[in-house]
Formats: structure tokens, C-alpha cells, sequence
């Protein structure tokens, strides 16, 4: 019985680390995100970021379309619009395989 449930531990899947936001510039409504992640090809990588408001309402969202195995850390940029009057946003970063992380980076808009 103990073999079997040491097997069964070997077996499952390993917690995964959510992507980390390394740095975010804000400059003419264009975000460049900074993101680091341990990818390890298709299987899984970082493929996404997005900006939110306080109240979780998202902005935008920047799709990453492929790992970025030896390009650590690595920046994307999009164009977001941000309503007038916000002064600050967060960051929230994802993985393909765990999802859209839990933390997220605060900004603030100078």
C-alpha cells in the first residue's frame, strides 16, 4: 500500500508557477509588460497578460501566442485606452496551464 500511494504522489502533476510582472511602462496608451516565467515549451508557458481596474473590470488583454523558453524575461506591449480620471491599473499575468494568476502588480499612472 505505501508503494502504490508513493507512486501515485511521483505521478501527479506539479504546482506550477504563476508568471511574474517584472516591469510595466506606460507611455501615448501603450503598455509595454515585462513578464518572467520557468517555460518549458507548448507544454507550459506564459500566454498572457492584461490590465484591470480596482473593480476587476478588464481594460485589455495581451495574448502571447508562444513559449519564450530562452527569452527570459521578456516584454510585449499593446495598446490599451484608459478612462479618464484612472490613476492606477493592475497588471494580471497568466499561464496555459494554471490560468490567470491570482496576484496581480499595481501601476500607477503618472
Amino acid at each position: 500500500m505505501k508503494i502504490a500511494f508513493a507512486l501515485i504522489l511521483t505521478a501527479a502533476p506539479a504546482w506550477a508557477e504563476a508568471p511574474v510582472v517584472e516591469n510595466v511602462v506606460f507611455a501615448n496608451g501603450r503598455f509595454d509588460v515585462t513578464l518572467s516565467h520557468p517555460d518549458t515549451g507548448w507544454d507550459h508557458y506564459a500566454d498572457g497578460w492584461r490590465v484591470e481596474l480596482a473593480d476587476g473590470r478588464v481594460l485589455g488583454t495581451r495574448v502571447l501566442g508562444h513559449p519564450h523558453v530562452s527569452e527570459q524575461p521578456f516584454t510585449r506591449s499593446s495598446q490599451i485606452d484608459v478612462p479618464a480620471g484612472v490613476t492606477e491599473v493592475f497588471i494580471r499575468a497568466s499561464c496555459n496551464l494554471d490560468g490567470w494568476a491570482e496576484d496581480t502588480q499595481v501601476f500607477a499612472l503618472d
